[in-house]
């Protein structure tokens, strides 16, 4: 029994690179929310890791906290950086589960 021709397997491939093109767009349209200070400081971001927003509670706006104000933005950060990877971590997975990859193979190439 012949496997796939070489048409077939070009075949695939382009789909499979117009696949994870489509996913790698739809990344830029999901948001995630970073939040620190129990949610005194928040950080909005696509999974692409763009920042999109800042929001910090007035209570922190006081010379005396500026030290801590700026740990807890980057906290915000952080938080928000670690969901987008996630984020774009489970995108990419939906986009790759029906292509048949080697063991250890991780895409995009």
């Amino acid at each position: 029994m012949a496997g796939p021709s070489i048409e077939d397997i070009m075949a695939m491939a382009q789909k499979a690179q117009e696949d994870l093109q489509k996913a790698q767009d739809e990344l830029g349209k999901i948001e995630v929310e970073g939040a620190a200070g129990g949610g005194l400081v928040k950080v909005r971001a696509t999974a692409k890791g763009q920042i999109n927003g800042v929001e910090i509670d007035d209570s922190l706006m006081k010379p005396e906290d500026k030290g801590m104000l700026e740990d807890l933005v980057a906290a915000a950060i952080n938080d928000a950086r670690m969901k987008a990877d996630q984020a774009a971590a489970e995108e990419m997975k939906k986009a790759t589960s029906g292509m048949p990859l080697p063991p250890g193979m991780k895409m995009p190439f």
